[in-house]
């Protein structure tokens, strides 16, 4: 599948599928999610991107995007939060996960490995992506999550992290995945 735009397929903003870069940071200012962006080299890991990081002042992501046949999960976690994917299907009533396909990720989430992230649910309108936030997200005043791109990483407030899955049309589940139980939702974001 090619990068070019969808236009039987619509993104969170009512826009031909996927969306990109600019468009998602509109979108943001109009769900009235406050973000500041920084720019950066690529980053395809967590441990590329410690040096950059480091000076940023929040909780860094690692996000990762799974699969089971057509059960598909995204995990959005703290980058050194330990994520157990041969159990994790307990928690969620899957088969057992594993990483899903590039082509597969794209199709769903308009995403490329490297880049995928929580904002990749505004490509995700037929709400195919099960989204899962770590818990611990929630402890920090900022989180950062690629743009839909990897040069960039752009920060949110936790709650507003709800804001946006909400916007998109979902709803998170919260996962200590340290003890892989579910935590209720506080927030009415």
């Amino acid at each position: 599948m090619t990068a070019t735009t969808d236009p039987l397929r619509l993104a969170a903003d009512g826009q031909p599928w996927p969306m990109t870069r600019a468009r998602l940071l509109a979108f943001l200012a109009t769900t009235q999610i406050e973000a500041t962006t920084v720019e950066h080299p690529p980053i395809f890991t967590v441990a590329e991107g410690a040096a950059y990081k480091a000076q940023w002042p929040g909780g860094r992501t690692k996000n990762l995007f799974l699969a089971a046949g057509d059960a598909l999960v995204l995990v959005c976690a703290l980058g050194d939060s330990a994520i157990k994917v041969n159990a994790l299907h307990r928690l969620v009533g899957t088969k057992r996960l594993s990483f899903g396909a590039p082509d597969v990720l794209f199709d769903a989430l308009g995403a490329r490995p490297g880049s995928v992230s929580l904002f990749a649910l505004a490509n995700d309108r037929q709400n195919q992506v099960r989204v899962l936030l770590d818990h611990r997200l929630f402890a920090h005043q900022r989180v950062y999550f690629h743009p839909l791109e990897n040069t960039a990483s752009t920060a949110i407030a936790p709650v507003d992290m709800l804001r946006f899955v909400r916007a998109c049309g979902q709803d998170p589940l919260i996962v200590d995945f340290a003890r892989l139980e579910r935590i209720p939702i506080r927030s009415k974001a």
